[in-house]
């Protein structure tokens, strides 16, 4: 993925296209292409702090500096409060390029070039970032001045005093909490210590939220570099006095052709990058980069995408395991965002019994089906018998009932001053098919281990009975009993592994074609635009955004349930991966973005970086390679 000078001088263009170095943690390095911070996110060392949250920003920037005779050459961007930008070094970026999963640029000014490598040690809250020298008339002096803070990855920070910096060999320590120093071979550091204040960050302003806060330089590190030498400097948290050594560039190089080397083609490789960016310490999943944690249904819902297409089903079967340690009245955990354990959805529970389903079926573990087993049958009396929030089977069709108020417990759950925005208590069909699916999976676990299934296969067949009469009406599918309203969640009717129209073609096409007004090359969108309370664009205050959130707001994500549903119904998908498979060099740059606008020409919104989003591309891809048989 390779971006010239024309798009890397044009600063709009350039700040729009993001890059994300993850550390396997939950931390990260993040930013543009064009080298403009526009997110309070953006920096060069974010450290999860209780992986994978806590995120602290730490270093925020390195700013080149290079000395050209009697000129200095700032390559770095800056905005400021009074919306200045300054220095604008995008104009001598020759080229940015993002291979193995690294970031690089390349300045050109004269017949000097200058080019900076970025990589994250796996594993570890460290980074190092690498200047080199690749072409000049003789030795040239860099200078890197260090921008730093330390504070909640959400939020600013402003001066107010000296923050606490200790100068220790070739860098300094901020705060105790982390270091950055140079490679003494290669470099020196001279201390400075003063406020850069009223940067500003465009993409918050955008938001409608904060966009300005102040960083402390803490000096600047030197070298003299001739043709072929580099400067090398690492920051890292933790373990403050062993700094990561070894070539870090060129171990995360070969990580990345590992990950690779099965590869199908040059997409297939990027989405496994990608993918990788979300599999983290516990091992669990974030949600999305820069500000989701991990999430249970994000998480169980780009299961089969993100640990089973990956070849992680070790790591998988471990996140499983773990999971299961956290149901509690037949209810999986929600998120840890918050420190923790939260009950407040519908479907994560049962996500997370197809994604056993869907470990088990793949790689045949049986041992896994006979530890989690106990634990599936009473998830399914807890359904049965009722658990929070009004979830519970209704004893007259079968069928599953949410809804509690001021409380929206499905995957269209956005909220405004706490009132839902799309409420959807009652039977919800995506719900209804998932419930239908868990309760097939667990009888056919139970059949795999030779035990009694009849319990479960008559909730299932009671359940499946009464779907299609609640349901079908005039060749689709209500969205919820009594609510007519053309929204995406029928398709899990047919796409699940045992979705309760799976075995109608014609149900099946009836469902997939009364979806394409919802369709559109970067995924479905949640609400027909048909519809009186369609919003077209995701955009503004967090209000506003989350007012659009499930109503006409295009989701990346539900391409997976539309690929298969499209193949079980022998509809054509030629094309149908064209538009996600470009979005990969349009925003978050090789990666897939949570949401965009519904309307034309679809821009990308929400995080740039989105797990499921991901998870269910590289799946609609591998079936469609596979012709829908995996």
């Amino acid at each position: 993925m390779r971006f010239g000078r024309q798009l890397c001088g044009d600063l709009a263009a350039a700040s729009a296209r993001e890059w994300l170095v993850a550390d396997g943690l939950g931390g990260f390095a993040m930013g543009t292409v064009g080298g403009l911070r526009t997110r309070r996110y953006h920096g060069l060392l974010v450290v999860a702090t209780k992986p994978p949250g806590g995120r602290m920003l730490g270093l925020a920037a390195l700013d080149p500096v290079v000395t050209l005779g009697d000129a200095r050459v700032r390559l770095a961007v800056h905005e400021w409060g009074d919306g200045t930008v300054d220095p604008r070094g995008n104009v001598h970026l020759a080229q940015f390029e993002l291979t193995d999963g690294i970031p690089r640029w390349r300045w050109q000014v004269g017949d000097v070039i200058i080019e900076r490598e970025l990589a994250a040690v796996h594993g570890r809250a460290a980074a190092a970032i690498v200047h080199r020298l690749l072409a000049g008339p003789g030795p040239q002096l860099l200078e890197l001045a260090a921008l730093g803070t330390w504070r909640d990855a959400h939020g600013e920070r402003y001066a107010s005093g000296a923050p606490r910096v200790e100068n220790v060999a070739a860098g300094y320590v901020f705060e105790g909490a982390y270091r950055v120093a140079a490679d003494p071979d290669q470099g020196t550091f001279a201390p400075a210590g003063e406020w850069y204040r009223g940067v500003r960050y465009r993409e918050e302003a955008a938001r409608g939220l904060n966009d300005h806060e102040d960083l402390w330089h803490a000096g600047s590190f030197r070298a003299t570099l001739r043709p072929g030498e580099a400067l090398t400097v690492r920051a890292w948290a933790g373990d403050l006095a062993h700094q990561p050594d070894g070539d870090v560039v060129a171990t995360a190089r070969a990580r990345a052709h590992e990950l690779t080397a099965h590869a199908r083609d040059a997409i297939d490789a990027q989405l496994l990058l990608g993918a990788d960016q979300f599999v983290v310490e516990g091992p669990t999943v974030v949600a999305g980069y820069p500000w989701f944690g991990d999430w249970s249904r994000d998480t169980m819902t780009s299961y089969e995408g993100l640990l089973l297409e990956s070849g992680r089903a070790e790591q998988g079967r471990r996140l499983l395991v773990r999971s299961a340690a956290t149901l509690s009245e037949g209810m999986l955990a929600n998120t840890a965002d918050t420190g923790t354990l939260e009950y407040n959805t519908a479907d994560a529970t049962l996500w997370f019994v197809h994604a056993i389903g869907r470990h088990v079926e793949r790689t045949g573990d049986v041992d896994l089906a006979a530890e989690l087993t106990p634990t599936l049958q009473a998830l399914i009396e807890a359904h049965v018998r009722g658990t929070r929030f009004g979830i519970r089977v209704d004893p007259a069709d079968g069928l599953l009932s949410q809804g509690a108020p001021n409380v929206a417990l499905t995957w269209m759950d956005a909220r405004v001053d706490g009132v839902p925005v799309t409420p959807r208590a009652g039977k919800a069909i995506e719900i209804n098919a998932l419930w239908i699916n868990a309760l097939a999976t667990v009888a056919g676990l139970y059949e795999r281990l030779d035990r009694d299934s009849s319990n479960a296969r008559a909730l299932k067949r009671r359940a499946r009975a009464s779907f299609a009469r609640a349901f079908r009406t005039a060749g689709r599918c209500d969205d919820l009993v009594g609510d007519r309203t053309l929204r995406p969640n029928q398709l899990l009717a047919v796409s699940l592994p045992h979705a309760p129209l799976r075995s109608s073609p014609a149900d099946a096409r009836s469902v997939v074609r009364s979806c394409a007004p919802l369709v559109t090359s970067l995924g479905l969108r949640s609400l027909d635009p048909a519809d009186p309370a369609y919003l077209g664009r995701h955009r503004g205050s967090p209000a506003e955004r989350d007012r659009a959130y499930h109503q006409g707001t295009v989701w990346p994500w539900l391409t997976g349930p539309y690929t298969q549903a499209a193949l079980r119904a022998g509809i054509p998908t030629e094309g149908l991966l064209d538009g996600l498979e470009a979005h990969l060099g349009e925003w978050g740059l090789g990666s897939i973005s949570e949401t965009a606008d519904g309307d034309p020409p679809h821009a990308a919104t929400g995080c740039p970086f989105q797990a499921w989003s991901v998870a269910e591309t590289l799946r609609a891809r591998r079936l469609l390679a596979a012709g829908g048989a995996l």
